[in-house]
């Protein structure tokens, strides 16, 4: 399905029909991709990226017009979708509302969040199956401006050597713009209350390990020139860019797992892009599948940390 040598199509996938539009609007200036290559990388890695989203609701990030707006949040997105698509309710304490969260579990699915303008993917860590127990807790190494990558590196290194210490198995991936993160598999096992504080626990020694370069303040302005060891994202409905997720920043990256011996020095997330990750992916298989199968004890962790 070549859509991005069109304006305008109408394709049938699994039977649903999706109209996708202005496809050749430009997304990314300065590598002139269109919104037409956008969907065409989704379609080409929908059963690569799929798992990673499956029964999971969606927090949709729109860049309709690409990168160069800063787009917007958008809640309530089923509403307006075809009869077709899939969602999860959830009643907001803070609006009093309840809010129709799209779930994508197909193609079809994919494409029309893609045609929506959403350049990446970003999936709750928990499934609609177990809302209330993540798949895995997530460490996310968030630099300033004022970093370089390989102190980013170095930090993911750390986190590292403690869930090493802790006997817990881990996994890394590229944020796709600036970070890394790193994911510890839970199989749902534990609640968000109790995957964030042994998240806590490790940002802490790490930042006591790395005191110069790490901070645990989410404010900008607090923690200053430092990388935020951020434990904070293992709360219910909070999200980051899904593995092999496009991100809205120049060269078009993507969110990439990596092998942990490839989190070294000379890393860089530009290195891993639309242009080049199907090839990686042909090559090294999806390096990230067991993050969804894998399970940590935490209590037996702890107690190997000393807590």
């Amino acid at each position: 399905m070549a859509v991005k040598e069109v304006k305008d199509s109408i394709v049938t996938i699994n039977r649903r029909s999706l109209k996708l539009t202005n496809l050749s609007k430009i997304y990314f200036p300065e590598e002139q991709i269109t919104k037409g290559d956008v969907i065409a990388y989704y379609e080409s890695m929908a059963d690569v990226i799929l798992p990673y989203l499956k029964n999971r609701p969606l927090s949709l990030k729109r860049n309709p017009n690409g990168i160069t707006d800063k787009g917007f949040y958008h809640k309530d997105a089923a509403e307006d979708g075809p009869d077709w698509l899939k969602s999860y309710d959830v009643f907001a304490e803070s609006s009093q509302k309840t809010v129709n969260y799209i779930v994508c579990n197909d193609k079809a699915t994919l494409l029309y969040l893609a045609n929506l303008g959403c350049i990446e993917m970003n999936p709750w860590n928990s499934t609609t199956r177990s809302p209330d127990k993540p798949t895995y807790l997530m460490i996310d190494i968030d630099p300033s401006d004022k970093n370089t990558f390989d102190q980013v590196v170095s930090v993911a290194q750390a986190v590292q050597e403690v869930l090493n210490r802790a006997g817990a198995v881990s996994y890394c991936k590229t944020s796709g713009a600036t970070g890394l993160h790193v994911y510890v598999p839970l199989n749902a096992r534990y609640t968000y209350e109790m995957a964030r504080e042994f998240a806590h626990i490790v940002a802490t020694l790490v930042q006591e390990q790395l005191p110069g370069i790490t901070s645990l303040e989410r404010s900008l302005k607090k923690r200053g020139p430092k990388i935020y060891v951020d434990y904070l994202q293992n709360s219910k409905g909070q999200t980051l860019a899904s593995a092999y997720s496009l991100r809205p920043v120049p060269a078009a990256s993507v969110s990439t797992p990596l092998l942990w011996k490839e989190v070294k020095s000379g890393l860089h997330p530009s290195q891993f892009t639309i242009y080049n990750i199907a090839k990686r992916v042909k090559k090294l298989g999806d390096l990230f599948y067991m993050v969804l199968k894998d399970g940590n004890n935490l209590k037996g962790c702890l107690k190997n940390l000393g807590y």
